[in-house]
């Protein structure tokens, strides 16, 4: 189930790059999608619980559908970003054997600016505001699942 609604959360918010206009600010053109696309991190991490290093081949799978049903520019731009920020999860998620919580916040620390640093250059999209909107949507994202997962854990606890 996660791993579905990760694949569909990447191609929808990479359609939002293309079909809603940016908001022109003093920073820097933002697009609405800097906004919402923290939570495919979110997605991402429980995807990845849920097949392990397999979310490589879904990730690549939602470039592939991208690539159909935006444009080559951001699928590229998105399957490199994913890819890469995949990698740095997968090395927290597979060397640092924390609980799930602390896992998605160290992994959120390395991946998400890096994921956004190389799409948004990639995409042409990469902006003051653009950036700083999109790290902290995915900051936030990130410490609502981490609040969650936290209280779960000091109630399995006592």
């Amino acid at each position: 189930m996660w791993v579905v609604l990760y694949m569909v959360a990447i191609v929808l918010v990479n359609r939002l790059f293309i079909d809603v206009p940016f908001i022109a600010s003093p920073l820097g053109n933002l697009h609405i999608a800097n906004v919402i696309v923290g939570f495919i991190f979110v997605l991402r991490d429980y995807a990845q619980r849920e097949v392990g290093h397999r979310v490589l081949l879904f990730t690549a799978l939602a470039g592939a559908a991208t690539y159909v049903m935006a444009t080559p520019e951001i699928a590229i731009a998105s399957i490199t970003a994913f890819a890469l920020s995949e990698m740095a999860d997968w090395g927290v998620y597979s060397f640092t054997r924390r609980p799930l919580q602390q896992r998605i916040l160290w992994s959120s620390l390395i991946a998400v600016p890096l994921d956004t640093l190389v799409f948004q250059h990639m995409a042409g999209y990469l902006t003051t505001a653009a950036f700083a909107t999109e790290v902290l949507s995915k900051a936030l994202g990130v410490f609502l699942v981490w609040q969650l997962l936290r209280a779960r854990a000091a109630t399995q606890t006592t």
